[in-house]
């Protein structure tokens, strides 16, 4: 139920169990400040449940990015769907030691080619922190553009949004 994309260097892929200790080293690094967390590396199966279940209920969710040479998981890209969004998110992170290589645009392009193609799904939207300067220049990267600015659960966001139909 959950596809498999594959780009020159990286395969978007359904989560497993075996994802559940890099997520964890992530929960609980400061990295996943610009997430809401940390939270404790216990939490990690949790989020991939989590994971499995939004493509069940809503046919779209997010991907494990892992390396097509090994199938290291390296981070998560895809859509969430939070009950106060006003719409689908093209949503990203990635684990310590794989930032500052592409893999981060290869994988948001891939995603956001599929949720705009067989998926069906108009322009998305990124949510992200005005302090988290590398996600605004990646979104910029990706050919979004800084829409607006919102307040949203007692947070302020930059509301990025991308360009239709530009694929991987």
């Amino acid at each position: 139920m959950i596809p498999t994309l594959h780009t020159k260097r990286l395969t978007l892929r359904a989560s497993k169990d075996s994802d559940a200790a890099a997520l964890g080293a992530f929960l609980e690094s400061s990295r996943a400040a610009w997430i809401g967390g940390p939270w404790p590396a216990s939490d990690a199966p949790d989020w991939l449940a989590h994971c499995q279940a939004q493509w069940a209920v809503r046919g779209r969710g997010q991907w494990i990015v892992a390396l097509r040479s090994d199938d290291t998981p390296i981070g998560r890209v895809g859509l969430l769907d939070h009950t106060d969004w006003p719409e689908p998110e093209l949503a990203w992170f990635l684990f310590e030691g794989y930032e500052a290589q592409g893999y981060a645009h290869e994988a948001a392009t891939a995603a956001r080619a599929h949720a705009n193609g067989p998926m069906g799904l108009p322009a998305l939207f990124s949510f992200i922190e005005p302090a988290n300067e590398r996600s605004c220049r990646l979104a910029e990267r990706l050919g979004a553009h800084h829409e607006r600015d919102v307040r949203f659960q007692d947070l302020d966001f930059q509301v990025y949004r991308h360009p239709l139909g530009v694929g991987a």
